[in-house]
């Protein structure tokens, strides 16, 4: 498998609705775990007030990813196939969201 980097731009607009697709996510996964497995997820802030995300996943091809996307509810065309990784630091622990 490939790790990919998939970026999702504005899907979500609120905590409530980036969690049941983080729960959606989960139970496809499963279905999936011979092609694809989440690693871990960065939500952002987007310009126009609405929640986005940074996603690390591993998947088998780039159908995996769009089908992962499809089976969510949240689009997977912007994603790119990882060349390297440098870690300096851990992930520091999540800021609390209001």
């Amino acid at each position: 498998m490939d790790l990919y980097i998939i970026r999702r731009h504005g899907i979500w607009a609120s905590d409530a609705e980036l969690q049941a697709t983080g729960e959606e996510s989960i139970r496809v996964g499963e279905d999936m775990k011979d092609r694809l497995r989440w690693i871990r997820s960065y939500a952002v802030n987007e310009e126009d007030g609405r929640i986005g995300s940074v996603c690390i996943y591993e998947a088998s091809d780039p159908d995996a990813i769009r089908e992962h996307g499809r089976r969510i509810g949240a689009p997977s065309e912007d994603f790119q196939i990882v060349r390297g990784l440098t870690v300096q630091r851990p992930d520091p622990e999540p800021a609390p969201t209001s």
